[in-house]
């Protein structure tokens, strides 16, 4: 038996109509979108765990600029200095808080240096808030600001 090539009468009833398109009414084909992945050229370099923080240690011990900002710093000495006088507003000079600047930052790089001591001789990696206290409590009254 041979079935004819036309579909039977039931069998179009079915099929749902499908849209005419004129090519007038057609839209443009997409723009083909940029790759989320940069080009091979253009990539950032990645570095292995560690790497990076030798670097910026590297980075920082050749540096003799300060660490902090100094406008936050001299906010920060005008406000502890107008709380122990009673409400005074004390004028400063630059130069006396730029003084005190350099000795704070040098009183924290020698605490963190001394705490991360604490830290590896606690077989760790991380610096916790235990270390940084068992270096100023080392070190005594003198220099760890009782």
């Amino acid at each position: 038996m041979r079935r004819e090539s036309v579909p039977s009468a039931d069998r179009r009833k079915s099929r749902t109509p499908r849209k005419v398109t004129t090519p007038s009414s057609r839209r443009p084909p997409p723009r083909p979108r940029p790759s989320p992945q940069r080009p091979r050229a253009q990539r950032r370099r990645r570095y292995r765990p560690g790497t990076r923080a030798l670097m910026e240690i590297r980075q920082y011990q050749k540096s003799t600029e300060l660490l902090v900002r100094k406008l936050p710093f001299s906010r920060l000495v005008r406000e502890i200095c107008f709380s122990f006088s009673r409400g005074y507003d004390y004028r400063w000079q630059s130069m006396a808080i730029l003084a005190l600047q350099e000795a704070a930052e040098a009183f924290l790089v020698r605490l963190f240096e001394d705490s991360y001591l604490c830290t590896i001789h606690a077989k760790r990696v991380t610096l916790f808030v235990q270390d940084i206290q068992l270096a100023r409590r080392i070190r005594g009254i003198n220099d760890g600001l009782g």
